[in-house]
């Protein structure tokens, strides 16, 4: 089943296969495992030899020094193979392997073969190489990493495939928790930089996702001053990007630099760059940077935002796209609270009443909902002035799909009775 065409059931018996191994004792696992190993591995159909690329591992550590040797030979032969999609396999579990070998083979014989794979003609066959490099990389001192190891991912950065370098942007968190923060400073901040300058735009959205986590693993002493002066120019450009997915990366992380620049760098250098974001023609851009307000909001306050924030509120509301709009409601108690109940009734509190007439059954049950949480957070008061007014009139509206709203909105008070018995009149809702 291991050497067979289909995909599907390959795989499946090499998951069984997996399992098997560690059931056996070592006796055991030299007679008739290993054997097994070898005969996929040298097999005539490919098929065979990819899945031996995912046993050996498991059995590598408990046999013999002898059947190890044998079995890395294997594996080395694997990922030197005449057919593409074998070297593929073989990489895919170069990282996996790594982890289990001595540290003096690790250096001898899998750096390597990581080396010639990341060098591989196939760009399937070196972005899998590129992923187990990385997880490699956790396995060395920093000051070995850097002679081993560190020239090949460098060269990743600008590899000719733009599905590489997608991967070296996806990865580079995790690269960066492996490497240390030495490297980090010296090659890192300026391989993400030319990441966040990529021609490709999948590039560069992997990278712009990742500027929050990648801000808070740089070096401590040096933080603010690399993302001051490399880091944030780069940022900067993508605000204006071209590509709506780049911009929608961004915005989702870009409030996440507030409270690592502080309050005064935050008014100077990146209120402007929110603002801009909130009038971005993209309504997913505007919503990204809604959903994280309480980053700034910790900083600076929310206030600083509030007349560019209720016209972006305003329109994401009232946007065509249903799913914006549920998401705008989604974010509303969060805003609630950032921005006060005053604030709130006077600019936002009909925008949440109008959701419940929404032609959508989506938007209404979500309204009711936000309601609710509305309730918990403003209180009993509120609730009698704001809330119940809307819902009684819905009860007399000609719609019969408003007074269905009506019922799901008194559903909901009732069950926040239930649970917090100061919420609201029972009366009132009766009535």
């Amino acid at each position: 089943m291991a050497q067979v065409e289909e995909t599907i059931v390959r795989d499946k018996a090499v998951e069984s296969l997996r399992i098997l191994a560690p059931q056996h004792s070592t006796t055991d696992l030299e007679t008739y495992f290993v054997p097994t190993v070898k005969r996929l591995a040298q097999g005539d159909w490919f098929t065979s030899r990819t899945s031996a690329s995912g046993l050996i591992s498991v059995c590598y550590a408990r046999v013999s020094n002898h059947v190890k040797g044998e079995l890395r030979q294997l594996f080395k032969s694997l990922c030197q193979d005449d057919t593409p999609m074998v070297r593929r396999a073989a990489a895919s579990k170069l990282g996996e392997f790594a982890k289990v070998v001595e540290p003096e083979y690790l250096r001898q014989e899998l750096v390597p073969l990581f080396t010639n794979l990341a060098n591989d003609e196939q760009d399937s066959v070196r972005l899998l190489a590129i992923e187990a490099g990385i997880a490699m990389a956790g396995l060395f001192r920093p000051e070995d990493l850097e002679q081993q190891m560190m020239q090949t991912l460098r060269a990743a950065t600008e590899d000719k495939s733009w599905r590489v370098r997608y991967v070296i942007a996806d990865k580079l968190v995790d690269l960066q928790k492996a490497v240390g923060s030495e490297i980090t400073k010296n090659d890192l901040v300026n391989a993400y930089c030319s990441l966040l300058k990529d021609p490709e735009a999948e590039v560069r959205a992997a990278a712009a996702s990742k500027l929050k986590d990648f801000a808070n693993g740089l070096p401590t002493d040096t933080r603010e001053q690399i993302i001051m002066s490399q880091i944030l120019p780069c940022v900067k450009e993508l605000v204006g990007d071209m590509n709506q997915h780049v911009k929608s990366a961004l915005a989702s992380v870009i409030m996440g630099l507030a409270p690592i620049l502080g309050k005064d760098n935050t008014l100077e250098h990146l209120l402007p760059l929110f603002l801009n974001q909130l009038k971005d023609d993209f309504p997913e851009v505007r919503l990204n940077i809604i959903s994280n307000l309480d980053c700034i909001n910790e900083v600076i306050g929310v206030r600083q935002l509030s007349q560019s924030l209720l016209p972006a509120i305003v329109e994401l509301a009232s946007d065509s796209k249903w799913r914006v709009r549920l998401g705008i409601i989604e974010y509303m108690p969060l805003l609630a609270g950032q921005l006060g109940a005053e604030f709130f009734d006077e600019k936002l509190s009909s925008l949440c009443m109008s959701w419940l007439t929404d032609h959508v059954f989506a938007i209404r049950e979500a309204a009711t909902n936000n309601l609710k949480r509305l309730v918990e957070k403003f209180g009993r008061d509120w609730a009698q002035n704001t809330v119940l007014p809307k819902v009684i009139q819905l009860a007399r509206d000609q719609n019969y799909l408003y007074r269905m709203t009506c019922l799901f909105a008194i559903n909901v008070g009732i069950r926040l009775i239930k649970k917090k018995k100061t919420s609201f009149s029972v009366n009132s809702i009766v009535l």
